[in-house]
């Protein structure tokens, strides 16, 4: 099922969807500074505009009901102008706040950013309230309440205090009971082992709290995705799920699941005072699309995809259907030029990336090509397929091929998840594209092997290594053609 499927389901099933978190309002004052105080070495800002959105488990609420689902909030708030401000602007998204209880004394969470000419100057939050036993002990009845007859229930613990060891302890015992169990259990803490009881369906941890959980460090970006794959079972056993998506930030997100091979979604890098809330965004989109049918890795794509639309904008990221439903119709770049794959790399390698590389005419895509695409992305952070040109295909397979022409080739391969980058050669091989790039994986399918690769002498010149993939058999593009023709000439016959 493709993207676009899964969020058409999201849209048609409207899934019902509670979430437990602590709602936070999210303050965004932006101005313009052009000259120091005074008394001190600090920026003057001249306020030109205040905006205030909802955060924390309310933005995760917020994003559901803007991408379709039925979104009810169960949370503790101030009984304050924060509050009733934070309430309405979610009652006019459509998340039902009939369990957002407003807590007499106590103060709304806020978070409130001062902003100059789109830099984040700086972040003013507000002490953290001690709430009530007896509004804590509520709120554990209203979560269990509420999860007895929903779709999915989602779990937003900031550490801000309100989901306490004992309303863990509560509404575990409750869930014990299948009958007011939900289908999915989404977990989204700051440490997700608090919520081992729970038997979580899936935990979003990024990457510093899968290090909480693990009790042990991923290292730096390049290694992040591949330390985390090898700790699977690890986190797994110590969260208490049956799956995890370890949210990597730049690097997109390692989904992990004990008898499947990881599977990686990418990022697009954007400047960090445009990524608040991104991982709600990407909770939502995942725990939407996932109770409405999709799969744990199609689930995934699409969050990815929604985290994407979400950190164009400005202030608290929100994505909603329409722009998601855009996004995924607007074509991906295709092949690059010489020049762009340059920097591209560049620009990869800067940041410390594995970068792989394989080539083909892959001239009609099928189950072997992709499989081994897959599996060759594996092999490191960045997956660069270079095409042949059509003349080479001629040169190569015969004058009858390609089927296809080289774009739409480019666009076909360009479309998969796993791809990042696709370049066109005309060269019988890709060694001068080997020179540019210098990969650090050279992949090939397994009908072949090191020995029989020109390019494998200068891969290892230029300090790279080969690999070679598991083959499928039975599946090969000249296999497929012969079966069209013979098809063909058999219905000729009878005809």
């Amino acid at each position: 099922m493709t993207a676009v499927e899964d969020l058409q389901r999201v849209r048609d099933r409207a899934p019902s969807i509670v979430v437990l978190g602590e709602p936070m309002l999210d303050c965004w004052w932006h101005g313009h500074s052009e000259r120091v105080a005074r008394e001190a070495p600090a920026p003057v800002v001249e306020l030109s505009d205040r905006d205030s959105q909802p955060g924390g488990g309310a933005n995760t609420a917020f994003n559901l009901a803007r991408l379709g689902a039925r979104a009810r909030l169960v949370g503790l708030m101030g009984d304050d102008a924060a509050g009733r401000l934070l309430r309405s602007r979610l009652a006019t998204a459509g998340v039902d706040v009939a369990h957002l209880r407003a807590v007499e004394g106590r103060r709304t969470s806020r978070k409130t950013r001062v902003m100059a000419a789109g830099q984040l100057l700086a972040r003013i939050d507000e002490p953290r309230e001690h709430w009530p036993e007896a509004a804590v002990s509520a709120l554990a009845a209203d979560a269990t309440e509420a999860a007895a007859d929903c779709d999915a229930l989602v779990i937003c613990d900031y550490a801000a205090g309100q989901l306490t060891d004992a309303l863990i302890e509560k509404l575990a015992e409750a869930l014990e009971d299948g009958r007011r169990r939900p289908p999915l259990v989404v977990v989204d803490a700051h440490d997700p082992r608090r919520w081992h009881a729970l038997r979580p369906d899936v935990v979003t941890p990024n990457a510093a709290e899968a290090e909480v959980a693990l009790g042990r460090s991923l290292g730096g970006e390049p290694e992040r995705a591949r330390t985390a794959a090898a700790r699977a079972g690890d986190l797994l056993d110590r969260t208490g799920a049956r799956s995890a998506v370890v949210t990597l930030d730049r690097e997109g997100t390692v989904l992990l699941t004990r008898d499947a091979a990881p599977h990686r979604t990418h990022a697009h890098a954007v400047p960090d005072s445009h990524a608040s809330g991104a991982g709600d965004v990407f909770t939502a989109a995942f725990t939407a699309a996932r109770a409405a049918g999709a799969s744990l890795e199609g689930a995934a794509d699409l969050a990815q995809q929604a985290a994407e639309v979400a950190v164009r904008g400005s202030g608290t990221c929100v994505c909603d259907h329409d722009e998601l439903a855009e996004q995924l119709g607007r074509p991906r770049p295709e092949a690059l030029d010489r020049a762009e794959l340059a920097a591209r790399v560049a620009e990869h390698r800067a940041a410390g990336r594995r970068i792989v590389f394989t080539n083909g005419c892959f001239d009609v895509l099928h189950r072997g090509h992709t499989s081994y695409l897959r599996e060759a992305r594996r092999l490191g952070d960045v997956l660069i397929v270079a095409i042949n040109d059509d003349a080479s295909v001629r040169r190569l397979k015969g004058p009858d091929r390609p089927i296809n022409p080289a774009a739409d080739r480019a666009a076909v391969i360009a479309e998969l998840a796993c791809v990042d980058h696709v370049a066109v050669f005309g060269e019988d091989t890709p060694i001068e594209l080997i020179r540019l790039i210098r990969p650090d994986v050279y992949a090939k399918g397994g009908d072949y092997t090191p020995e029989m690769l020109p390019e494998t002498q200068v891969v290892r010149e230029l300090g790279g290594e080969v690999a070679i993939l598991d083959y499928v058999a039975d599946h090969s593009t000249s296999g497929i053609v012969a079966r069209i023709r013979s098809a063909r000439d058999v219905e000729e016959a009878v005809g």
